[in-house]
């Protein structure tokens, strides 16, 4: 509520002068107050909260039909390897590792056109397949919680990549948390981090002495 005070100035003046009025305004803040409280309890109860996110693991699989060569086979067949050794490259091998041949070794980065064409390529039905739940998402033919089984079901499939990530004392954690990211971006459903082993040490100390190691194997 506002106020206003007048104050007419007493006394004599001087001749010609004129009388001077005064006018002091005050202004009452306190229903502020409450619009501000009735405000905030409005937005705390129609505004949704941030969710928290959380990455899917796909654990191993507990059918015991499934026999030791063909565990070797969905290996060698479906595996890839990242090798992250800090700075802004990516290596990556697929299936075994060819300690003979330098060039299995192959260097790339995090761009758009680096690891993640690779892996969109290696995953193109599984990233089809799931354009187009998302499409069905949109235009409400399916429910949030089917889009996710299905998803989930699609990145699962037999066919689909395992990616191997190994990272170096020289990589750093945002070396790993992009790596993390081309998973999502890539809709990888089966990834593992995995310590880092002397065959990574001599692939990438082969790669850089193009091939001095491996010819030393071949004597």
């Amino acid at each position: 509520m506002a106020e206003i005070q007048s104050n007419e100035g007493g006394g004599k003046h001087k001749k010609g002068g004129s009388k001077q009025k005064k006018i002091s305004v005050f202004v009452d803040f306190t229903p502020m107050v409450d619009m501000n409280m009735l405000l905030i309890t409005f937005f705390m109860l129609c505004t949704s909260l941030s969710k928290p996110q959380t990455m899917e693991i796909s654990m191993p699989s507990n059918d015991k039909n499934i026999t030791k060569q063909d565990q070797s086979e969905v290996k060698a067949s479906q595996a890839i390897t990242l090798v992250l050794a800090g700075g802004d490259s990516v290596f990556y091998y697929t299936g075994q590792p060819d300690y003979k041949n330098f060039n299995s070794l192959k260097l790339s980065s995090y761009d758009a056109n680096g690891i993640r064409a690779f892996l969109l390529k290696r995953n193109a039905d599984a990233v089809a397949k799931i354009e187009d739940l998302k499409q069905k998402k949109l235009d409400r033919k399916i429910t949030q919680e089917e889009f996710t089984k299905q998803a989930s079901e699609i990145k699962k499939a037999k066919g689909t990549p395992t990616v191997i990530i190994k990272a170096n004392d020289r990589a750093t954690y945002k070396n790993l948390i992009d790596a993390l990211d081309e998973m999502q971006i890539c809709d990888v459903g089966t990834y593992v981090i995995d310590k880092w082993s002397s065959s990574e040490t001599f692939l990438l100390k082969n790669f850089r002495t193009r091939g001095s190691l491996s010819n030393n194997i071949a004597k």
